[in-house]
């Protein structure tokens, strides 16, 4: 409406040399924030409240590259008294740019495929709830991809929020829920991990490790070599990672003595009452027999899952291997609950005995600590142990694996374990993987089934045959050797339905490094800016 003031007419009114500065000067900076982006950088650094937060800074990259290249040091020098392009808007425009490009590459690979979603949700450095999804499918090269699409402000947490967040930004890049074939949605991502503050006498604390393991190499009870009896640590807890729970435990069962020392000195020369205070109240809490207690009972729950635990954060997705760790960890529950509570008590009185803490005698009344006798439910020891913790916890575990893999999905996981390779699929199963394609009625009508019938049956000869087919391991790179060989195109139901295997997400661990990634982007120096 107002031809003289619009932008084109205003770029047209520049020199030539002003544009090719321009262009200098913006890819310059594109240059910048790419590099900053890819090494998962923050923008803005040097706060001198926190060196931590130190981790880089835009200005400080660009004059960088100004030093280097003379056309971008040349308008560098003559913008920067204006430097408008360096502004945070301007910044969050580009990244923005790059975001939607990335996002466009994402969308095209996927094309018309069948995908499934993997949903977390966790609340940023400003405490807004912040939902993740990332997309997971066979690409046309045979290949499972997970891909982050984007993170999405959310008003709250509960599950109608999140359906209408995913809908709207499913149809914000054209995609249909009628091609979602499997979902994955964490439900532990809101702890927030109060703990997170472990002692921080470090360094007195590897001292008295140090002096303890000289103690111990003099005496023989323990022997040096690569490897062994390295320095240890007290290694702080993720939030809702078993592995480093279990690890944490694990040092702190190693490291107790060492513990207790520091703790004795903090509470003698602590810098104020307070904390004086809170590490005598650490010591009586954890020179009890019902820590040590919990402490063991837990090293030996969370041992039994650790593998499976590691395996559900691994990229592979080996849905085989998951079901005979299923089978060994009910297994191996079971066996403790059955035969493992005088071992524990055992194991737990020598640790006592060794620490110089009073072992709780099984027959005398249990006292909680802190309450008064008058107060408390007249029970023994051995009662309180045994069947409120011990069988406790080792059926609410096993309630939880039974809850994770029911009848149906450990039917349908056993069905897909007959596509495995091994032992030229030794495994293989036909009625198994027709009735695994019978869960999928709108890929599989009554007419397809029995064509699929046919095609097993060859297919099953033709990739015994076929020595191409001979030393793979894993039903993904079995996909990607059907598209290689182009066997995909001649069994398309038996590709289609090793797709829909694929598709399956075991875990969400890909869908939490976004978090990750978001709290370095999105940190705590930003957010005051």
């Amino acid at each position: 409406m107002r031809p003289k003031q619009h932008i084109t007419t205003a770029i047209e009114k520049q020199s030539e040399q002003a544009k090719k500065n321009y262009q200098i000067h913006l890819t310059a900076i594109i240059d910048c924030i790419r590099f900053l982006l890819r090494q998962r950088l923050a923008f803005r650094g040097n706060d001198k409240t926190n060196d931590s937060v130190n981790q880089g800074n835009f200005l400080d990259l660009l004059s960088f590259l100004a030093q280097h290249n003379e056309e971008i040091g040349c308008t560098f020098k003559n913008a920067r008294g204006n430097l408008k392009l360096i502004a945070p808007s301007i910044q969050k425009d580009i990244v923005r740019a790059a975001a939607r490009k990335t996002t466009k590459v994402i969308v095209d690979d996927l094309g018309d495929e069948l995908f499934a979603v993997l949903v977390d949700e966790a609340h940023d450095i400003s405490i807004k709830e912040q939902m993740s999804v990332c997309l997971r499918y066979v690409n046309k090269e045979g290949q499972v991809k997970e891909h982050f699409l984007d993170l999405v402000h959310i008003s709250n947490t509960n599950a109608l929020s999140l359906k209408l967040a995913l809908e709207s930004l499913l149809e914000t890049y054209n995609l249909s829920l009628s091609r979602v074939r499997g979902q994955g949605y964490d439900g532990l991502s809101n702890m927030q991990g109060e703990f997170n503050a472990l002692c921080k006498r470090r360094d007195m604390l590897r001292d008295s490790q140090m002096t303890k393991t000289i103690e111990a190499l003099k005496s023989g009870e323990i022997f040096s070599k690569r490897g062994l009896n390295q320095e240890t640590a007290l290694k702080r807890a993720g939030d809702t990672r078993c592995v480093s729970h279990y690890e944490t435990i694990l040092r702190l069962i190693s490291l107790f003595s060492s513990m207790v020392n520091v703790l004795e000195y903090v509470e003698e020369d602590g810098n104020n009452s307070e904390q004086r205070g809170e590490a005598c109240h650490l010591l009586n809490v954890i020179q009890s027999f019902e820590f040590i207690f919990n402490l063991h009972l837990m090293k030996n729950i969370l041992g039994v899952t650790i593998e499976l635990s590691q395996a559900l954060q691994r990229n592979d997705q080996d849905i085989v291997n998951y079901m005979a760790l299923v089978k060994v960890s009910k297994q191996r529950l079971q066996n403790i609950r059955d035969d493992g509570w005088p071992l524990l008590l055992d194991k737990v009185s020598l640790f006592c005995d060794k620490h110089d803490i009073t072992v709780s005698i099984m027959d005398d009344i249990f006292v909680s600590q802190g309450i008064s006798r008058r107060k408390t439910q007249k029970i023994s020891n051995l009662h309180h142990f045994q069947v409120e913790i011990f069988y406790q916890v080792v059926d609410r575990q096993l309630q939880e694996l039974n809850n994770h893999f029911t009848e149906m999905n450990t039917e349908l996981f056993l069905c897909i374990a007959c596509l495995n390779l091994r032992h030229s699929f030794f495994a293989f199963d036909k009625e198994k993987l027709i009735q695994l394609a019978q869960f999928y009625p709108l890929e599989f009508s009554s007419t397809q089934l029995l064509a699929l019938d046919s095609q097993l049956e060859n297919f099953i000869l033709d990739v015994r045959f076929d020595d191409q087919f001979s030393n793979l391991n894993g039903i993904g790179v079995l996909s990607q050797k059907l598209v290689e060989t182009r066997k995909n195109i001649v069994y398309p139901l038996v590709f289609l339905l090793l797709k829909l295997v694929l598709v399956l997400p075991v875990a969400t661990a890909s869908v939490e490094k976004t978090f990750s990634t978001m709290n370095i982007i999105k940190s705590r120096l930003r957010n005051h800016m």
